[in-house]
């Protein structure tokens, strides 16, 4: 009887891990199953609606006449560019929000994006440089964007939410500077950057999806494999420490591979508005607050920026950006945890 009840905790422990990883494991493929039919619904809906069989044979490489262009033209690489997208802006803000524990803490909301922003402006715009030029200075000026405001934020308490505010503050310099060169812009470069500058898949092209592959392929699995640090570090520096983390080294490696993300990614499709925001606290409600959080948080990026572009093309009369969208979904949880964070007295 005794040893009953000794070993009754134990088994309601086993029983309680049990029942999590199912709902991890069931909310990641429902993610999946959700982000693929986005895709497949974004390869089959426009002006001509496509059976599935003509989209398979395109996709196989077969001719296909009016659906070989259509679908492996126009909606092929507008479906890959939105996935890939938000893939990395989810990654990329769930990493930001679990390494400083504060839910604020996404790259455009710090101002990260604003700094890649500036500089694919600048190269679209002024310099007429390749859409690969504007992503190679985007990677540079957002990581130099990142260092700047991670130094300005260095030393005293409330690193957390110091940083923050140096990065919201600094993102709306960079705003301003984006807005100075638009205004001296010449008049047909102006349409190019306003698109751009909304967060867009108007325009995607094959040339322009490879590049971004390459970061996703690349740095995902990164961050998956640095999961278990970050997982240590949200605990804390000393308990991070405690179970033999090297939190610089931790650190500045979750740093590089979220702002690589966030920066390849900004460079393909502009901001996407509150995409990287959003993904990680969706993510954490569906799979619960246990285990690693950056493949649900790719996934329901992913989710955000289709289900988006969808709404945006075919929900309305006239066709909106899926930046705007994304904005109008995101704005009202962004001044929810504002004030919220204000009558907690702030976040550490």
């Amino acid at each position: 009887m005794a040893a009953v009840v000794m070993s009754s905790p134990r088994e309601a422990l086993l029983a309680g891990r049990r029942r999590r990883h199912r709902r991890r494991l069931a909310g990641i493929a429902i993610l999946a199953v959700v982000v693929a039919a986005l895709v497949v619904a974004m390869l089959l809906l426009g002006q001509t609606l496509y059976p599935i069989s003509d989209v398979w044979a395109v996709l196989r490489g077969e001719q296909v006449p009016g659906a070989s262009f259509t679908v492996g033209s126009l909606r092929l690489p507008r479906a890959l560019t939105g996935l890939l997208a938000g893939l990395a802006f989810g990654v990329a803000g769930s990493t930001f929000q679990t390494l400083l524990r504060n839910p604020l803490a996404s790259p455009d909301v710090i101002g990260i994006t604003s700094g890649a922003s500036v500089a694919a402006i600048v190269a679209l715009v002024v310099l007429h440089l390749s859409t690969g030029a504007a992503m190679i200075l985007a990677l540079v000026f957002g990581v130099a964007t990142a260092a700047v405001i991670a130094l300005a934020a260095r030393g005293g308490e409330s690193t957390g939410g110091r940083l923050i505010l140096i990065g919201i503050g600094v993102g709306a310099m960079l705003d301003a500077v984006v807005s100075f060169v638009i205004q001296k812009a010449a008049e047909w470069d102006v349409a190019v950057a306003m698109r751009w500058l909304t967060g867009s898949l108007n325009g995607s092209r094959m040339e322009d999806v490879w590049p971004l592959a390459v970061a996703v392929v690349v740095l995902v699995p990164v961050a998956a494999l640095l999961a278990r640090d970050l997982s240590a570090l949200e605990l804390g520096d000393a308990s991070a420490i405690a179970l033999g983390v090297r939190v610089d080294r931790a650190r500045i490696g979750l740093v590089i591979v979220a702002v690589a993300l966030a920066c390849f990614a900004t460079a393909t499709t502009g901001p996407i508005a509150f995409v990287a925001f959003l993904a990680g606290p969706i993510a954490r409600r569906i799979v619960g607050a246990s285990g690693s959080l950056v493949i649900p948080s790719a996934l329901v990026g992913a989710a955000l920026v289709l289900a988006a572009d969808l709404l945006g093309q075919f929900a309305f009369d006239t066709s909106f950006p899926v930046g705007v969208i994304t904005g109008i979904v995101g704005a009202p949880y962004l001044l929810f945890l504002l004030v919220r964070t204000s009558r907690l007295g702030g976040s550490s």
